[in-house]
């Protein structure tokens, strides 16, 4: 989806904010550095799936650094390196350094499954990666290779060596699934509070095939909050940061637990997100289908302050909400596709 519009062919006197139709304020752009992914999560890719993007349309570091630069320029503030897995793009520190040295940014963090974290954390805390977030739905090792088809010892390796370097917050995030990982809150809660970590569930969300198929083990996480509750004390908390959990604290303790709840309450009202997948594809709306192809724009030159204008004409579209209750089946690309 675009507007049409030649960006390079308007007038360079550029806004230097980005609001997007519904007044929100665009200041986080969560960066897809691959589509590729070293586990098979059932929610997110099926087992055997291969049909990856070609790397030749994978945007490179040169061109990301352009666009994250033009956000930049435009009041973002915010990035998340995401993926896919993005430790499996190699020479990622390299590129978070450069996002990090970019005027405007003040906060790049990371998105990871860690299992290849162990050998990575201390180049990408030194390279400005400050926090970041871990998938984790199990503490069981068995199933935790159910789930995701790896392996839990690596992950576990991968966040103790985040830990040691410094990294702070580590936040892990756990899928709720019915049926699947419901006994485990409490013993992740438990976890979280010896290590120090910050704990965030997640609604699954029916985005594409796989999304659908998880969709059966939904939980509301109202429900999984009023449990916690009757065994850890829990008061109103707050975390720093630009995502769209809500948070309460354990009594006694530093644990702030989260809740992210696309389905049974949405926080579309205050997004102030986009995604770039790593094909250069803007995505506007997580459980919608609008998007602005950047990367053709970018081979073929377009100047600095077109990019911007390309930037803002992508804003422009973005939907006021997602339809997931409504049209549950309308987003039929894989999570990995747009970039978590």
């Amino acid at each position: 989806m675009s507007t049409g519009r030649t960006p390079d062919d308007r007038s360079e006197n550029i806004a230097r904010s980005l609001v997007d139709p519904f007044n929100r304020t665009i200041s986080y752009v969560r960066l897809s550095v691959t589509d590729k992914c070293n586990l098979r999560c059932f929610y997110c890719l099926p087992k055997h799936f291969k049909d990856f993007e070609q790397p030749s349309h994978w945007l490179t570091f040169d061109e990301i650094e352009r666009v994250i630069a033009a956000f930049a320029d435009l009041g973002v503030a915010r990035v998340r390196i995401t993926g896919g897995e993005p430790l499996v793009r190699k020479d990622l520190a390299g590129l978070a350094g450069r996002l990090y040295q970019l005027d405007g940014i003040q906060d790049l963090s990371l998105s990871t499954n860690a299992v290849l974290l162990a050998r990575h954390a201390q180049a990408l805390h030194h390279a400005g990666v400050s926090r970041i977030n871990v998938s984790l739905d199990s503490l069981k090792p068995e199933r935790f290779e159910q789930i995701t088809g790896g392996s839990l010892e690596a992950v576990i390796a991968g966040l103790m060596a985040a830990k040691d370097c410094g990294m702070d917050p580590i936040k892990i995030n756990m899928v709720a699934m019915k049926g699947i990982n419901d006994d485990e809150f409490e013993d992740m809660v438990e976890f979280c509070i010896e290590h120090g970590f910050t704990l965030r569930f997640i609604e699954t969300m029916p985005v594409g095939e796989t999304g659908m198929n998880a969709s059966r083990h939904y939980l509301d996480l109202q429900h999984v909050k009023q449990s916690l509750d009757r065994r850890f004390d829990l008061i109103p908390g707050v975390m720093p940061g630009g995502g769209p959990a809500r948070y309460v604290q354990v009594k006694d303790s530093d644990l702030r637990i989260g809740f992210i709840t696309p389905i049974s309450q949405h926080f579309c009202e205050t997004c102030n997100r986009v995604r770039l997948s790593v094909d250069g594809t803007l995505y506007l709306c997580l459980g919608q289908d609008h998007k602005y192809e950047l990367r053709p724009l970018l081979r073929q030159g377009i100047s600095e302050d077109g990019l911007k204008n390309a930037i803002l004409d992508a804003i422009a579209i973005k939907p006021e909400k997602h339809d997931f209750r409504n049209h549950p089946g309308q987003v039929v690309r894989l999570m990995s596709m747009t970039g978590g």
